[in-house]
């Protein structure tokens, strides 16, 4: 879908939704923030994003759904999440329980399963187990072979809607050694098992996403027919795998949205408070923390952006952009909200106040996309087993892989580029052929200085200081890969699991963000409305990420920062996201000055 089609329905339902501060709409912080006091699941909140179809938009159109590019999805979910990540979640649980059908299922077990939810079913992913974690070769649940299907025996624990789903989608040991081939997953309909035998685990109490359910299944010998196996016996460890890379790409749209109000809410706070003379814009302390933070959200919502679009454009990539995204993404912005509660001071802590008191919802409740569906570590460790087969491979690329990876990654970052078909079931586990958006930097580095020779005055200076930021971050690689083959030799064994790499996953990852968002101002520049793309805002991000290696270091001055500072305030003053996509919201600040 091209950006305008995206924009019209992503302000089409923001129009629909209307300003969250107006207590009348139905997803009002005040009704929101009731449901989170009471924790009491939003079923009228669902209902009603359902009844506008919003999560057809994350299911196959070949088998009833509306989805085709999944960056649809992904911003309509960041919407939702912008008023309540609670909301959000409900919904996308579902979608993701369905993943697993939509990569290995049958045709018919696709077509019946997109049918039950768009008709209300709800599904739930039984992954997790109590003991286990995020290990989950180590679960217990079984599915023992028997006559015309199997019979399940084991427990779920901390499942999203599992008390109320329809369909639980669960992970079992169809084999003795529980390698990685002894995995199934089956459909639990609930609805077919004998009364009282799917057994549910008592919900959890939560600090975010209090109205959630988030409980678990107990199964005892329940059966379940061959026609609710997904995929082939041994192929669930793929499926769970497979399912997660969705997950972990996806579930950063939550944390956008998160950002996003929080964001919103402080700059309504200081454009409105005055203290010691002056307003708290004003202030230049408070001008760089709220630029940082404006620049720490679009830095994540860049790498969020490669990582969803690049499910379609190279699948291939998927095993090293999903971790990626899962780790830098929520962690940033967790880092960020942070540093807004700074600003906002006291008001954090107003938990009934009519304008801020969704401000500390948010910070809760953000932190479930920091450890949902892989924590840090687990991701962490993703990129750290892929961080040799990277470097090696982009050290080593030939300038026609070169050339290859420049146009996959001009794909990605042109958000306006259309896109093939999503075939979830085509994404690798494992990235072998180095990661494209690094391989692809030196070129976009040379675009880069190009739109800088093309612009004039303040913009174009910001725009070359930004390329020359860049080659010294390019330079960052080379010592990263040194640091690697040094730690390996030195360590042996003992460098796999070692502190060391994990701390060297973290800056490659910070050096993939930096990549993305010069990516996005190159490829997207033709079709950003103005301000964007804006050197000053360019070179803050690339100073986010510098400052990774030099903690110190600053790349900017007081022009750049009032500058940026404005930036955000005019988005903030028009009611447009926090973003490149140039999007009406529905937003009102606050009633008066807040003494």
């Amino acid at each position: 879908m091209t950006v305008q089609h995206n924009i019209a329905l992503a302000e089409g339902l923001e129009r629909h939704l209307g300003d969250p501060h107006d207590p009348a709409t139905l997803l009002s912080f005040q009704r929101i923030l009731r449901y989170d006091e009471l924790e009491e699941f939003p079923h009228e909140l669902v209902g009603e994003l359902q009844r506008q179809a919003v999560h057809e938009y994350c299911l196959p159109a070949e088998w009833g759904g509306r989805a085709g590019d999944v960056e649809t999805g992904f911003l309509l979910l960041r919407l939702v999440a912008r008023r309540d990540p609670t909301t959000a979640s409900a919904l996308m649980l579902t979608d993701l329980a369905f993943m697993p059908t939509w990569i290995g299922g049958s045709d018919d077990q696709r077509t019946r399963f997109v049918s039950m939810i768009n008709n209300g079913a709800k599904m739930a992913w039984g992954l997790s187990e109590r003991h286990h974690g995020s290990d989950v070769l180590s679960n217990d649940m079984r599915a023992e072979k028997t006559d015309g299907g199997y019979l399940l025996t084991g427990e779920k624990w901390l499942i999203g809607v599992a008390t109320l789903a329809d369909v639980v989608t669960v992970h079992a040991r169809t084999g003795a050694r529980g390698g990685p081939g002894d995995w199934s997953v089956f459909a639990v309909e609930k609805r077919l098992c004998p009364a009282g035998s799917v057994r549910e685990v008592p919900n959890e109490r939560l600090h975010g996403l209090r109205a959630l359910d988030l409980s678990g299944i107990q199964l005892d010998g329940v059966f379940v027919p061959d026609s609710h196996r997904i995929g082939a016996e041994g192929q669930g460890l793929e499926l769970v795998l497979k399912s997660a890379q969705v997950a972990r790409t996806t579930i950063s749209g939550i944390a956008l949205g998160a950002a996003d109000t929080a964001l919103r809410v402080t700059c309504d706070f200081i454009v409105a408070r005055e203290i010691f003379g002056q307003k708290v814009a004003q202030i230049p302390y408070t001008r760089r923390q709220m630029a940082e933070s404006f620049a720490d959200l679009l830095l994540a919502e860049a790498v969020a952006t490669g990582g969803v679009r690049g499910l379609q454009a190279c699948p291939e990539q998927a095993g090293i952009f999903s971790a990626i995204v899962k780790y830098f993404v929520p962690t940033s912005l967790e880092r960020t909200l942070s540093q807004l509660s700074l600003v906002l001071g006291a008001r954090l802590y107003l938990r009934e106040h009519p304008h801020y008191g969704i401000f500390q919802k948010m910070l809760r409740d953000i932190l479930v996309s920091v450890f949902a569906d892989g924590n840090t570590v687990v991701n962490l460790k993703s990129v750290g087993a892929q961080l040799e087969t990277i470097l090696t491979r982009g050290a080593t690329a030939t300038p026609e892989q070169r050339s290859a990876a420049e146009a996959k990654v001009a794909l990605m970052y042109d958000i306006d580029a259309k896109l093939d078909a999503w075939v979830p079931a085509q994404q690798q586990l494992f990235c072998r052929d180095g990661d494209l958006v690094l391989l692809a930097l030196p070129a976009a580095i040379e675009k880069l200085r190009a739109l800088a020779a093309a612009r004039e005055g303040d913009q174009r200076a910001w725009f070359q200081r930004s390329a020359d930021l860049a080659d010294l971050l390019l330079g960052e690689v080379d010592r990263l890969a040194a640091d690697q083959r040094d730690l390996q030799q030195r360590l042996g064994r003992a460098y796999g699991p070692s502190a060391e790499l994990y701390r060297l996953a973290e800056q490659y990852c910070a050096l993939h963000a930096a990549a993305a968002i010069i990516h996005l101002t190159v490829n997207s520049g033709a079709v950003l409305a103005d301000p964007f793309p804006d050197g000053a805002v360019l070179l803050l991000c690339l100073e986010r990420v510098w400052r990774t290696f030099h903690p110190t270091g600053t790349c900017t001055d007081v022009a750049e920062i009032d500058h940026v500072t404005e930036v955000l305030l005019r988005l903030h003053d028009e009611r447009k996201l926090f973003s490149h996509w140039q999007i009406q919201v529905q937003a009102s600040g606050e009633a008066g000055t807040d003494e």
